[in-house]
């Protein structure tokens, strides 16, 4: 059985973690599924925006205490391989082409929060709890840490780190973690909605190159990441999205994309 499932529906590529019954706990071969998964939605012209969601009453609850019991018998070579393996997946989740949304049907902890921060958009079910709990079993939420910094205030993000504590849907939202709460018979409907307004109303082309500018101009200097936005300007003008909204807009014609 596949740890994780690919389905298109309406251009909405959905890819579910399929591991319910150790509540879509994270090994080597689910992150691997995970980006077979994401590497095929990158090319699927079927699918404008990607849905990340799971089976079961947890979203993901990190990862797999027997693979952590494993590892400990590992190298340091092959703990570094396997590290690497999942700052793989969170990386090429958090710099994908397309919007990528975590739909969140239950708790998100640990490696399972890091896949939810990675994402562009979260929203939430009330019950979920959402945490990096590393530090309580002795371990480091590393790799994470460098995403979660880019996502929210300092200050918030070393009281998650280092404290280990797991918080709330609403702190979540409140964080900036995840970015709206709805409730469990909700939740699919309203995230299927808003995946359809980005399809209709937003250009490929141009939250792709809005996406990269987000995650690039981070590690710029003001200057660098002014002459790379001139740059992106530049080059989306002569984008034949650009000159097909512009021309939809001053003909005052309805636009789909």
């Amino acid at each position: 059985m596949p740890y994780v499932k690919y389905d298109v529906e309406d251009r909405i590529a959905y890819i579910t973690l399929a591991r319910p019954e150790k509540r879509n706990a994270l090994n080597y071969d689910v992150v691997m599924e995970l980006k077979k998964a994401f590497t095929k939605a990158e090319t699927d012209i079927s699918a404008k925006v990607v849905v990340l969601r799971a089976e079961g009453v947890s979203f993901c609850s990190g990862a797999d205490l027997d693979y952590l019991e494993a590892l400990q018998k590992n190298s340091y070579e092959e703990n570094l391989s396997d590290s690497m393996h999942l700052m793989q997946l969170f990386k090429m989740v958090y710099t994908f082409k397309k919007v990528v949304i975590a739909q969140v049907n239950g708790s998100a902890v640990a490696g399972g929060c890091g896949l939810v921060t990675v994402c562009d958009f979260a929203f939430s079910v009330p019950e979920a709890k959402f945490g990096y709990s590393e530090v309580r079993i002795g371990f480091v939420p590393a790799i994470v840490s460098i995403f979660l910094k880019r996502k929210i205030a300092e200050a918030k993000a070393r009281e998650l780190l280092i404290g280990g504590e797991l918080i709330s849907a609403e702190r979540a939202c409140n964080y900036g973690i995840i970015n709206e709460v709805f409730a469990a018979n909700e939740l699919e409907s309203r995230v299927r909605e808003f995946c359809q307004k980005l399809i209709k109303n937003n250009s490929s082309d141009s939250m792709s190159m809005a996406k990269q500018v987000v995650w690039k101009v981070q590690s710029m200097s003001l200057d660098e990441a002014l002459k790379y936005a001139a740059d992106v300007n530049a080059r989306a003008r002569a984008n034949a999205d650009c000159k097909k909204g512009i021309n939809a807009f001053l003909n005052k014609e309805n636009l789909e994309w």
